[in-house]
């Protein structure tokens, strides 16, 4: 059972997130509105990013790239991985790209990721622990091999997962996929592959 959940007296996550929401809320200045003027679902600097779901990104990733609201699209998934040609990862590009007004996408692994010591094996034996039915588990294990056991180095899943999108037949060739890694620590960002250079090659070969 989860730490934070509590049947008695004491508060659960959820009660104090709710409470805390109370209040952020009254202290707004201003309420929503159905159609919120200051801010837009499509992406004022028209880019959607690709990055790990590590709790040490979270506002901090963002603040490293002076992005605020309303400016980027964000999809985030353990390790920014692609694990097929239309995974949960692509549909959500195709629809930053077609219907949001997307024009450049940037794929951000970080260091000290914690898909490099992930296994197929470790997440077995502990959902085996949780109760999880072993038939269950063998559904997916070919799946689960190649996306766990697939990943070794963070720079090199972001030049993985830039070339996979590079060569989807779904992703226009005139949008920029740039490759990034991130020191969760320093707040760093170092270029791995950039965009403009590969499109621009792939245009002088074409």
């Amino acid at each position: 059972m989860p730490k934070s959940f509590y049947i008695g007296g004491t508060m659960s996550l959820l009660d104090d997130i709710l409470a805390h929401n109370r209040e952020y809320v009254e202290d707004q200045n201003t309420g929503y509105v159905d159609t919120d003027t200051k801010c837009s679902k499509m992406p004022s600097r028209e880019m959607a990013i690709v990055t790990c779901m590590d709790t040490r990104l979270v506002n901090f990733l963002e603040d490293s790239m002076d992005i605020g609201r309303g400016e980027a699209k964000i999809v985030k998934t353990a390790g920014n991985c692609i694990t097929g040609p239309f995974d949960g990862v692509v549909r959500s590009l195709l629809v930053c790209i077609y219907e949001l007004g997307v024009n450049e996408i940037f794929i951000i692994g970080h260091h000290e990721c914690g898909m490099a010591k992930t296994t197929a094996k470790d997440l077995t034996e502990k959902m085996l622990a949780r109760g999880i039915a072993p038939e269950a588990i063998h559904m997916i294990r070919k799946e689960m091999e190649r996306w766990a056991d697939g990943f070794t180095h963070p720079a090199e899943n972001v030049e993985d997962t830039v070339d996979e999108l590079r060569m989807n037949p779904l992703i226009p060739k005139d949008v920029p996929i740039h490759g990034l890694i991130f020191h969760p620590r320093t707040g760093e960002i170092e270029v791995i592959v950039n965009g403009y250079t590969q499109m621009k090659q792939y245009y002088e070969k074409n």
